[in-house]
């Protein structure tokens, strides 16, 4: 390594350091501290929630009452650091190591298919080391959003002509690290990290041609899925047909309304449901927002939705704030995964959508979802700090150019 090199490796590492201080202490910049605190409510909300709604299930597994909880907490104790670690560092890092993530982002995702990948569900999304589980295609979530900015800010020059907005971006790329996730037959992942890299693709500013034209090839290759697959038919008509197949597919669909309508306006009482008695089997994870319906009523289910609405509202405003295309790319996608997953599972427990399979991001149990998730949001609060710096060299240079004066001093 030369002597120019060292120096700029040291300079990063310093600006990291330094940042760290800035993540810890955001200081008057009201956009990080909206998304930490949102961000921090949505957590220590879901780890209430998981604690009233795996406890039945936790005692029934012997781990106690509070196996679920503190298995959930201990990935938001993991979580969190790593949240300020990815806010501590320069946005300049996630574009230079972009390509160097998703690739190991792939190479996680095919451990599945080795002899450390389980099934769960009828999907082989997982993998397992001992005692330790996890799900690969959630690191790869946020290793593609990170790519896409990183491409399309290199391109930037060429944007505007089809050929150059598909490639790489959708072939291969998109097309690889969704199809990884395919092969382990988890279709409902592989929609919200197709609507994921369509969302960065928009914000990023692709022409609305070649928008179309994804959009159009993604809904051909859903239909071609879903009529390929028996289980994934036997979903969508149980969910046009109002799921009266009471003791198969539609078990917990259908308790999971009768959670939410048990529930009212303001609910049973935190810890009262009686869904969560072996009824809902997935009452913690992807139908945990039918517990809070039950025990929190309509009021608690507004809440969750008023945080996601909250949180949309944040990172918007970092789009606009955003000093270039990578930071509008990234996070407009990471939106549309993060707040677009939780309205696809709300949508799902509340039946106007048929069963996917995917958690309520920062609530749901799942060790995994949680920490990559946090880390998204850490992405976005290093995005949202470069774009206050942005703005503030901006009106500098504002105030230079309406005062001569100072133009000539300088």
């Amino acid at each position: 390594m030369s002597q120019g090199q060292a120096e700029s490796e040291r300079g990063a590492l310093g600006q990291a350091r330094i940042s760290l201080g800035a993540a810890l202490r955001p200081g008057s910049d009201r956009t990080v501290i909206a998304l930490y605190a949102i961000t921090i409510l949505l957590v220590g909300f879901g780890l209430i929630m998981v604690l009233s709604s795996s406890s039945i299930t936790s005692y029934l597994d012997d781990q106690g009452f509070f196996g679920g909880f503190w298995r959930q907490a201990t990935f938001a104790i993991i979580g969190l650091p790593i949240m300020l670690l990815a806010a501590a560092l320069p946005v300049t890092f996630w574009k230079r190591w972009a390509w160097w993530l998703l690739g190991l982002g792939i190479v996680l995702q095919l451990l599945v298919f080795t002899p450390l990948g389980v099934e769960v569900w009828g999907n082989r999304n997982w993998i397992q080391i001992g005692g330790f589980s996890a799900q690969p295609s959630e690191a790869l979530k946020l290793a593609l959003v990170v790519w896409v900015g990183a491409v399309l800010l290199r391109k930037e020059p060429l944007l505007g002509q089809m050929k150059h907005e598909l490639i790489p971006v959708i072939i291969p790329g998109a097309v690889l690290a969704l199809g990884v996730v395919l092969l382990g037959r988890d279709l409902g992942t592989v929609l919200i990290m197709a609507a994921m890299v369509f969302g960065a693709m928009y914000f990023g500013g692709i022409s609305g041609k070649t928008l179309a034209v994804i959009a159009a090839g993604g809904l051909l290759a859903v239909f071609f899925f879903v009529i390929t697959s028996q289980n994934r038919l036997d979903r969508l008509f149980g969910h046009a047909g109002g799921n009266t197949d009471y003791s198969g597919l539609a078990w917990q669909p259908l308790h999971g309304l009768w959670a939410l309508a048990g529930g009212g306006l303001f609910g049973v009482g935190l810890g009262g449901s009686k869904a969560k008695w072996s009824w809902l089997p997935a009452a913690d994870n992807d139908y945990i927002f039918a517990i809070i319906g039950e025990e929190l009523g309509l009021v608690g289910g507004l809440l969750v939705i008023g945080l996601f609405v909250a949180l949309t509202v944040v990172m918007l405003r970092v789009i606009t704030r955003a000093r270039d295309r990578f930071g509008k790319a990234v996070v407009g996608g990471i939106l549309v995964w993060i707040v677009g997953q939780a309205f696809v599972n709300i949508g799902v427990v509340i039946g106007i959508l048929p069963v996917l399979g995917v958690p309520l991001p920062l609530i749901s149990s799942g060790g995994t979802a949680l920490i990559a998730c946090l880390a998204a949001i850490g992405v976005v609060v290093s995005i949202a700090r470069d774009g206050t710096m942005y703005q503030a060299e901006l009106a500098e240079a504002e105030a230079g150019r309406t005062n001569p004066r100072n133009s000539r001093t300088r």
